[in-house]
């Protein structure tokens, strides 16, 4: 892996950790932010994949679009499908006063969701 491929990886893992530091420490918990940081944590490992094998990566926020096209590299990719839609709609609603309502329940799937993420692409990264 070359360093870009680290650096997508490094930020992605610091959208991460700031979500579940945001859930664990905030009261009242943000949770739009917790979601946003979660699908921002999803979006930027599936590009690190997509740059490792050679791609430049569209500069959209779309997962399903993203995953898609990781999956014409590595067919497992279709595992994560699921996390992927429920990551999608955090994209941009949360970060403005929009009629999404979040709960709990959401943010704890999203960081489950993005943790999965995370998960599946680095071992098709590291092994």
């Amino acid at each position: 892996m070359d360093n870009l491929v680290y650096e997508w990886i490094k930020y992605s893992d610091m959208d991460l950790t700031a979500a579940k530091h945001l859930h664990e420490n905030m009261h009242p918990v943000p949770l739009e932010i917790v979601c946003y940081h979660c699908q921002q944590s999803a979006e930027k490992i599936l590009k690190a994949f997509l740059i490792n094998s050679g791609i430049k990566p569209a500069k959209v926020h779309d997962l399903e679009l993203l995953r898609n096209e990781c999956e014409k590299f590595d067919k497992s990719f279709n595992e994560i499908a699921g996390e992927c839609v429920r990551l999608n709609d955090y994209s941009s609603q949360p970060r403005y006063p929009m009629e999404i309502e979040i709960m709990d329940g959401d943010a704890l799937l999203a960081l489950h969701d993005s943790q999965r993420i995370s998960a599946h692409v680095k071992n098709k990264l590291c092994g």
